[in-house]
């Protein structure tokens, strides 16, 4: 099988690369796994460089599965608002500064007073430590030499762009996820710029993800393997790939459990929430309003490596945790957890929020405490279904994907909090990397935006639907109760 085009996504525990053939199809996947950085409590940082490595491995893994002499496009797609800070010569700063980093609270609050009253009109951002406005800001206070020496910023996938073709390039929804873009206007928003005193300069053009970049240079496809002069798109934002792997027209609603939770709930016009974030779809002239927890599939890596060693690892450890979880029953014996452990985004934007666990007693065991977390995770999504319902968003379908989502435990739970139908497709979980290539084989002229859907093949089994079980789903409706109320209650308490 011959591909016609490439997909990589810088993924929070691992790069993983894609290839399509003329018709869409899976040809070859690779996935090479990396660590990311906690040098501090709520600190969350990202070598790039191992990101690099880790690109140039699963390209040249996939070219062992699938014939790449005839690639027409490649696409990246990373975490974001990543933030990625490169001196005058191109050379890294520091660690990326990731996404789900919560070190910002103390800036976040001087920016409140300062910012104009239309930030939100413009951006379409609440104030929150997703934005890269807050952690430049932190880098001016307690890294002075690091960001006096600052000459470009950028964000995963664009790193992974530069590397591949030489250019400078940001992709638009990293401009609207920090702050900076005025999404009124498409253009610089210029108050922002001036709190942050950051030139204009540091921030390269603004492309839209189909948009291509640069052609693969000599030195990164003799890295890789592929074909110098091979075009390179722009890229997309991963969950907003994912999104597109997934199907989200509008009133459709994906829920992707990675290390952390997307909520992603398609729209047609640009109408931010402030209890949500807004981005751009790769679809042209659509948008997804975006709820975005800190940490999901990350709790259940917490959960292994701290209280289930014994177990082993890799994929026997979860369906063995899975398998104590299933024989608990739903609710956990009456324990909630509030899983904000690095804080909390969507829907409350709290930095300084904490993790915590009630209802705790001697009966209860491990498998008590790993339900409560998976359950802890789907009441975070029911929070977020709430504020859409309340903002006047139908929700005609809700699917699930991603890692997490492989569990049909966590699954039906899911389904049981929301008291809705999930529907899971097995090939969305190619989810971001399919995406983006699915992306760059629009911009190469392969297929047209409308072939866009789940991946797979018309042979491949329909979805699996999990159906709520109505006296699961009223048990947990106590349980949520709970759980909303664990907050408010505990707020200042726990940092």
């Amino acid at each position: 099988m011959t591909a016609r085009v490439l997909g990589v996504d810088i993924g929070t525990t691992a790069v993983k690369a894609i290839a399509l053939d003329e018709h869409g199809r899976v040809a070859a996947t690779a996935s090479v796994p990396h660590d990311g950085l906690a040098p501090r409590p709520g600190w969350s940082e990202g070598d790039p460089d191992a990101w690099w490595r880790g690109a140039v491995t699963a390209l040249r893994r996939v070219a062992e599965n699938t014939r790449l002499d005839a690639v027409a496009a490649i696409g990246v797609s990373g975490m974001v608002p990543a933030v990625i800070c490169l001196d005058a010569a191109g050379c890294l700063l520091r660690p990326s500064i990731q996404q789900n980093d919560a070190r910002t609270e103390a800036e976040i609050e001087w920016l409140r007073g300062r910012l104009p009253a239309d930030f939100f009109a413009a951006t379409g951002q609440p104030l929150s430590q997703q934005l890269v406005l807050p952690r430049l800001l932190w880098l001016r206070k307690h890294e002075p030499v690091v960001y006096a020496r600052i000459r470009r910023v950028l964000g995963s996938y664009d790193w992974i762009t530069h590397r591949l073709t030489g250019e400078w390039s940001l992709e638009r929804n990293w401009a609207l996820e920090a702050g900076f873009w005025d999404a009124r206007h498409d253009g610089w928003y210029a108050p922002a710029l001036a709190a942050t005193e950051m030139p204009g300069e540091w921030l390269p053009p603004v492309r839209a993800p189909h948009e291509v970049v640069g052609a693969l240079t000599p030195s990164a496809a003799a890295a890789t393997g592929l074909r110098a002069g091979t075009p390179v798109i722009a890229g997309s934002a991963d969950h907003v790939a994912a999104a597109l792997a997934a199907g989200t027209g509008p009133g459709e609603l994906v829920l992707k459990i990675g290390g952390g939770g997307d909520v992603l709930y398609g729209v047609d016009r640009f109408a931010p929430d402030p209890r949500l974030y807004i981005d751009y779809h790769d679809l042209p002239g659509r948008f997804l309003l975006n709820g975005c927890m800190v940490t999901s599939g990350a709790l259940v890596k917490w959960f292994a490596d701290v209280l289930a060693r014994d177990l082993g690892e890799g994929e026997a450890l979860y369906a063995r945790l899975d398998a104590e979880a299933e024989a608990t029953p739903p609710g956990a014996d009456g324990l909630v957890i509030l899983p904000y452990f690095l804080g909390e985004k969507t829907p409350i934007f709290d930095a300084g929020a904490r993790g915590a666990l009630t209802g705790l007693t001697l009966a209860h065991g491990r498998g008590h405490l790993f339900r409560a977390v998976l359950e802890a995770v789907a009441y975070g999504f029911r929070h977020h279904v709430d504020v859409l319902v309340e903002g006047g968003h139908p929700i005609r379908v809700v699917r699930i994907m991603d890692r997490g989502a492989r569990s049909a435990l966590w699954r039906q739970i899911v389904a049981d909090v929301l008291g809705r139908p999930i529907e899971y497709a097995p090939g969305a979980d190619l989810g971001s990397a399919w995406g983006v290539a699915w992306v760059a084989g629009v911009a190469a002229g392969c297929w047209d935006w409308q072939r866009s859907g789940i991946p797979g093949t018309p042979a491949d089994p329909p979805p699996v639907v999990h159906a709520p079980v109505p006296e699961h789903t009223a048990r947990y409706e106590r349980q949520y109760r709970l759980y909303r109320g664990l907050y408010p209650t505990l707020r200042g308490e726990t940092r």
